[in-house]
């Protein structure tokens, strides 16, 4: 592995301990992401996926092998890593400002004067400019999620971890976001590792696409996203992005035959 990657997986395997003996979910993964790369991963339900966001986050340690961040190994939660869910888990008492600004007070008691126009930065930068206190049950689910995003760019992380983060929304507002996460990645660059189901969203959003296998979760293909950035509407149209994803999709389903 490079040792100047933002993530590396080495040789990495993940054994869960259950009820009906034991669960193995990943084994043998091992790949780097550079830094401020977009990594989006595909792979049937239950072969690992989130598994290696956890990992990455240090909510979990790997059975074997290990995951380095910036060439450390990951043994405990990191400032530099930012999580967005699949759903926001807003606090439904606290508008957008707070609950942006939840996890800082969480950890340190305090929000300093600096840290709340950073909160107001952030949510002009996401489109919520005039939602600040506006509750979550006032937010439309589209919104809802950026104000997710907001909260896991509040400590300005190099590192993004993002689980199927539109899969809940409608697939107007999904597109929508796509392109919002894309604005806001060129703005603000991050090392992405993006999870998903959607293959014309892991091609529209990423440089690289890392398939996976069913569990125990291997890597069966990693292939550079043959598109230029900046990605556009009409980079949905394109012949190259549909023959890529139809690529993707004839993996998936030879997989499943």
């Amino acid at each position: 592995m490079p040792n100047n990657a933002a993530i590396a997986f080495e040789n990495v395997g993940q054994v869960f301990a259950t009820d009906t003996g034991p669960l193995e979910a990943l084994r043998g993964v091992s790949t780097s992401i550079a830094r401020h790369q977009f990594v989006a991963v595909l792979g049937p339900s239950g072969c690992g996926k989130s598994t290696l966001l956890r990992l990455t986050s240090g909510l979990l340690k790997p059975t074997s092998g290990s995951v380095k961040v910036f060439d450390l190994e990951v043994t405990d939660p990191r400032d530099d890593v930012g999580i967005v869910f699949q759903k926001p888990t807003l606090l439904p008492w606290a508008n957008t400002i707070d609950n942006v600004l939840f996890p800082l007070k969480h950890r340190g008691g305090f929000v300093a004067k600096d840290d709340r126009q950073r909160a107001h930065d952030l949510v002009k930068m996401v489109g919520l400019e005039g939602f600040e206190t506006r509750l979550p049950n006032e937010l439309s689910g589209g919104m809802q999620q950026r104000v997710g995003i907001a909260r896991a760019l509040l400590m300005d992380p190099d590192i993004l971890l993002m689980d199927e983060p539109f899969s809940a929304l409608d697939a107007l507002t999904r597109e929508e976001m796509g392109f919002e996460l894309l604005r806001i990645w060129q703005e603000r660059p991050k090392t992405v590792l993006f999870i998903t189901h959607s293959i014309s969203e892991a091609v529209l959003l990423a440089d690289r696409v890392i398939v996976m296998t069913d569990r125990p979760g291997a890597i069966l293909e990693d292939l550079k996203v043959p598109l230029d950035r900046p990605r556009t509407v009409e980079t949905t149209t394109s012949k190259v992005m549909h023959e890529f994803a139809g690529y993707l999709r004839s993996l998936l389903l030879k997989r499943a035959a």
